[in-house]
């Protein structure tokens, strides 16, 4: 038997009522039972509230409070957490029933600190370089349904930045890259995670504003000057080839 939960899995929403369920019952549905579960809600009007305390028997804790974006929501979630591993799923997506059992196995077998499971969007996306965010942009290694991570490291390099409205993830795994120190495992193709939606608050925000706050990012990171604009030009001409293709 386990002495203190494993898993912190945390959901934060603001008026999802459409898709809130759906996402709680796959975590609820788990097959590996070791976990604690925390939403955070940001002051839902629209009925979200009241489908979520329709589960409040088996949620561990539910946190009613108005925030300045997600990210403070996550950093709340997580300080209101004492799972030894966590991950944050976003009301719009959703685990298989083995998700847990995949990490689990995943942290106990490698010794690690941090995991990527498969994910699917369209397609099933697997095997995370995190080496690749050096050098593109809009290449998240993981989707955060799909990624666990121990609190010794958010002790260690810090919650997520609320000063970004948009990408405060990017940076959270930017810090977390350049610390060689962590050791992390990638799934196979099989070890599928979870589903997310394509409709989530970073869908919404333009190609120039994405890059703009990745470029932010990079330079608060202390990404080279030179590289940093050197991968705005190859990904603003990428962008346009694309355009001049779709057209043709």
């Amino acid at each position: 038997m386990y002495k203190k939960k494993i898993f912190s899995i945390i959901t934060v929403v603001l008026n999802n009522k459409n898709k809130i369920e759906r996402c709680i019952k796959s975590v609820l549905s788990q097959n590996f039972k070791n976990f604690e579960y925390i939403i955070v809600d940001g002051g839902s009007t629209d009925g979200t509230q009241k489908i979520i305390e329709n589960y409040r028997k088996k949620i561990t804790k539910i946190i009613v409070k108005k925030d300045k974006n997600m990210w403070e929501a996550m950093n709340t979630g997580i300080k209101n957490s004492k799972g030894e591993i966590i991950c944050i799923l976003n009301s719009d997506d959703y685990f298989t029933k083995n998700a847990l059992n995949i990490a689990k196995n995943q942290f106990q077998k490698n010794n690690i600190d941090y995991f990527f499971g498969a994910v699917k969007k369209r397609k099933i996306f697997y095997h995370f370089n995190p080496e690749f965010i050096k050098y593109k942009f809009n290449c998240y290694p993981s989707h955060s349904v799909s990624f666990f991570v121990k609190r010794s490291v958010h002790k260690e390099i810090g919650l997520y930045d609320t000063k970004f409205n948009y990408c405060a993830d990017y940076d959270f795994f930017f810090k977390l890259f350049k610390n060689k120190k962590f050791k992390y495992a990638k799934a196979k193709k099989s070890q599928l995670i979870g589903y997310f939606d394509t409709s989530g608050s970073s869908s919404r925000i333009g190609f120039f504003k994405t890059l703009y706050l990745e470029s932010k990012i990079r330079l608060k990171n202390k990404q080279n000057l030179i590289l940093v604009l050197s991968i705005i030009i190859l990904r603003f001409f990428n962008k346009l080839r694309n355009k001049i293709f779709y057209f043709i």
